[in-house]
């Protein structure tokens, strides 16, 4: 079952985000398997961030690679779960 998460974000400015990213795909997780969607957005100072993933066992895989880059960079993230009703692209 694919599921929407939205993530709640303080002290995530564009070039923390810029450097998770670079970190994420350091440790090899720049693009997560089930990821199928995900999206950056908001003002430059404190970006926000909704992905949407195959399962939440995917999101729970990538979330063990995830937090402790995110705690490094001094981003705190709170996700909020929700099931997708449809996915319709384009």
């Amino acid at each position: 079952m694919a599921i929407v998460v939205h993530f709640e974000v303080s002290g995530m400015s564009s070039e923390k985000y810029e450097e998770a990213l670079r970190r994420l795909a350091a440790a090899g997780a720049g693009t997560p398997p089930g990821r199928l969607y995900h999206v950056s957005y908001g003002a430059s100072e404190n970006l926000q961030v909704t992905d949407v993933y195959d399962s939440p066992q995917s999101l729970e895989a990538f979330g063990r690679v995830l937090e402790p880059v995110l705690r490094e960079l001094g981003i705190a993230a709170t996700p909020r779960v929700e099931p997708a009703h449809r996915i319709i692209a384009g």
